[in-house]
């Protein structure tokens, strides 16, 4: 290797290292006292709360114009495509490209990790995942793959054009995929993210039924990169720190800070034993739960929720004739905890995805992470906590 080239990497090295442990020191929502809801939640209030389910970055930063990412969810350590989890997709607004949402649909199975991206970048993660599916043991026979590949546009802060995500960096995301603590904030997919008109990113967030409801657990895991008025379990924290969609149409005078645009990626992972159907349901429920966060919803914003099953009851496994039998499901009159609790989980994911998020210099731009002490002031001031 030469001096230049290891200087380079220990450089990028070096500024990941710095931004994960600024990430690291700001708190999350329930570090301040903060209570969404009424449910409890998981021992790491996190999407891994659902056992088996494994989350893996890769983040890449590079220069003054790279801040952009790869994040894996994997329902289960497995080879999927040989245990599929039963899925489904629902979608807020269609302004977006997630490939091979039309199949999870259709089928009602999810066969490869999903992964989270930038927009432009959506073809060659696909296609990464591909070649990582097909390279698994006892796949050597397969010749159709559904990647399923999700995306919001960081090209504020990212040379979005460059198109900078290797095959490596997809490898590398799903092979370094883990249990236990999710990484929040300006991380993988979130890197170069803006949400609320400060910087966006990586949020996750769980909820557990009471025993008496079945004790699931739901997590949920969101990429951040949308506009509205932020407001923070019933408080107006946009408005008080005069940052939101319309502020300038509205008060006639300032800059735009917010033009309520972007996108959400919501994935909603649960150890209940639900069909394809109810898990449609479940991800409509996300939508509740980001409306609860102050977004706009805009022509501009494309909103989606994937949610899958990770029961073993419900899984689908090739070439295993017991698949076939019936299988014992939940009904619909046992849904509406897991709704509830899907609600409450998106909501808390982003503002951990806020929270967490650290401010991000790119292409020229600054994007502020929301300022803590002032939010935590909002939030006393509305009862939002003590």
């Amino acid at each position: 290797m030469t001096k230049k080239l290891f200087t380079v990497l220990v450089l990028l090295v070096g500024s990941a290292a710095a931004q994960n442990t600024a990430s690291n020191a700001r708190p999350r929502a329930s570090d301040l006292g903060l209570k969404v809801g009424i449910l409890s939640t998981g021992a790491l209030d996190a999407i891994t709360d659902v056992a088996g389910v494994e989350v893996g970055h890769t983040t890449i930063i590079r220069g003054d114009d790279v801040r952009t990412g790869v994040t894996a969810i994997l329902p289960h350590p497995g080879n999927l495509f040989r245990e599929k989890v039963p899925g489904a997709v629902f979608v807020g607004n269609a302004f977006g490209k997630l490939a091979g949402s039309t199949q999870v649909n259709e089928l009602g199975e999810i066969e490869t990790p999903i992964l989270l991206t930038s927009t432009l970048s959506v073809p060659r993660v696909a296609d990464a995942l591909i070649d990582y599916m097909l390279a698994l043991s006892g796949n050597e026979d397969v010749e159709s793959i559904n990647p399923l590949v999700g995306e919001t546009n960081d090209g504020y802060l990212n040379d979005i054009r460059g198109r900078h995500i290797t095959r490596e960096d997809v490898f590398a995301a799903i092979k370094n995929a883990k249990s236990g603590a999710v990484e929040e904030g300006s991380v993988g997919a979130g890197t170069g993210t803006v949400a609320f008109g400060f910087k966006g990113g990586i949020g996750t967030s769980s909820r557990r039924l009471p025993p008496k409801l079945g004790g699931y657990t739901v997590g949920v895991l969101v990429q951040t990169n949308f506009g509205g008025v932020l407001t923070i379990a019933g408080a107006p924290v946009g408005r008080e720190l005069g940052r939101y969609y319309l502020r300038e149409e509205l008060q006639q005078e300032g800059s735009a800070t917010d033009r309520g645009k972007g996108s959400v990626m919501i994935v909603i992972a649960t150890d209940a034993p639900v069909d394809a159907r109810n898990l449609k349901r479940m991800a409509a429920r996300a939508m509740l739960g980001l409306g609860r966060t102050g977004a706009s919803g805009s022509n501009g914003s494309g909103d989606y929720a994937i949610a899958f099953s990770t029961a073993q009851q419900v899984r689908i496994r090739s070439q295993d004739k017991a698949s076939l039998r019936h299988i014992e499901v939940l009904q619909n009159d046992a849904m509406s905890p897991l709704f509830l609790a899907v609600i409450e989980a998106t909501e808390e994911a982003v503002y951990n995805s806020l929270f967490r998020a650290t401010t991000i210099t790119g292409r020229g731009h600054t994007v502020e992470a929301l300022p803590i002490e002032k939010t935590t002031e909002i939030l006393k001031k509305y009862g939002a906590i003590k």
